[in-house]
């Protein structure tokens, strides 16, 4: 394996780290779990199962178009 392909992929894991921090992060509105009401920590879960569901059909998509 050549630097250039080493240095794409480490900055690839990291991006998808962030972008998952990130969504998390909004999912929750920048609350912690311990913070949140009963009603809060619902929706922050059905925000984390819609992108969850939104991730695997973006995967299912981009195996499709191939």
């Amino acid at each position: 394996m050549n630097m250039n392909r080493l240095i794409n992929m480490a900055t690839r894991m990291l991006m998808r780290k962030g972008m998952n921090t990130g969504i998390d992060y909004m999912a929750n509105r920048g609350k912690r779990p311990e913070d949140m009401t009963q009603e809060e920590r619902r929706a922050a879960q059905s925000a984390r199962q819609n992108t969850q569901s939104a991730r695997r059909s973006l995967r299912f998509m981009r195996r499709f178009m191939r």
